[in-house]
């Protein structure tokens, strides 16, 4: 097993010098002339002695400077999946089509710029009340429509990894009877790609309000996720570590998400969500400690979640 270990990180890193359980490469962050790359072969931690790029599942460096070959054997080594499984998931078809990219509404008006109209005074204020401020509006470039199809809606724009808009959350703030109205396209995306971090944790939200105030997260809009969906199957790919930070009220469905992704092998840990409506209630602080005091799931932590939660 050791030798077929050594094998995949050569074919990927290159050529090594051995040290104990661990081997030295030349860093591919940083291509340091001499070997400063370590890692080690049992626990899978990886860290290069000078730009200090580090991380706990050295299979994410394999996605990254490897093959899907190179990731798929790591993580069959490390038993980290069952092969067959793995290979069902992507052995089904690819989507032939490109991805839909689509338009902002023609009302769309940015809330980022710093010269604002009277109009948009009610959407900033409502985004104030929602702890959202304006670093967040910036970097999640929200806006609204005063007027048209989605009047009185805030506008949060989602774009692909090629910075293409494929979706976007239009939510009222005047208690309209349908409080959200979004596009009439597949859900099926990775919401905000273009500013997700695949090289850190990953936090899984439920909602775009909730995903703002968590950090490197992903809204999966609703609380279900299928095997066949573009953002499994990205998690997969990236080796990232995920949270999971669902609505209080939505237990079993969080169960079902985290039973599917340690399948897998993912590394799975659940945030402590009891007392607030959802992740997007909290203040930072709040949820900073909720996520640093996340717990690990293991097959028998599941099972006793969802006995508890029957």
């Amino acid at each position: 097993m050791r030798s077929e270990k050594v094998r995949v990180l050569a074919n990927v890193f290159g050529s090594y010098i051995e040290r104990g359980d661990e081997l030295l490469f030349m860093c591919p962050y940083c291509d340091h002339r001499k070997k400063k790359f370590s890692v080690n072969i049992e626990k899978g931690y990886y860290k290069c002695w000078v730009c200090d790029q580090r991380g706990r599942n050295v299979s994410r460096a394999i996605r990254k400077f490897g093959n899907f070959s190179h990731f798929r054997e790591w993580q069959e080594l490390t038993g980290k999946l069952n092969l067959s499984e793995f290979d069902n998931i992507f052995s089904q078809k690819e989507e032939e089509e490109t991805e839909t990219i689509i338009s902002l509404p023609p009302e769309f008006r940015s809330l980022a710029n710093k010269d604002l109209p009277p109009q948009a005074t009610p959407f900033i204020n409502y985004l104030k009340k929602r702890g959202i401020t304006r670093g967040d509006i910036v970097k999640w470039k929200i806006g609204y429509c005063s007027e048209g199809e989605y009047k009185n809606r805030i506008i949060i724009p989602s774009f692909n990894e090629d910075g293409h808009v494929t979706y976007f959350i239009a939510r009222t703030i005047v208690g309209d009877w349908k409080k959200y109205k979004n596009p009439p396209v597949s859900k099926d995306i990775i919401f905000n790609d273009l500013y997700v971090d695949w090289e850190e944790d990953v936090v899984l939200v439920e909602g775009v309000f909730d995903a703002i105030n968590a950090g490197n997260s992903i809204p999966i809009l609703g609380s279900t996720m299928r095997e066949d969906s573009k953002l499994f199957k990205k998690i997969l790919l990236s080796g990232v570590k995920i949270f999971i930070g669902l609505d209080a009220d939505a237990s079993q469905k969080a169960s079902k998400i985290i039973k599917m992704l340690m399948s897998y092998g993912v590394e799975v840990s659940k945030i402590d969500t009891s007392g607030f409506e959802d992740i997007g209630d909290m203040n930072s602080k709040t949820f900073n400690n909720r996520l640093s005091s996340a717990e690990k799931m293991t097959s028998d932590r599941h099972l006793i979640d969802k006995i508890m939660s029957i």
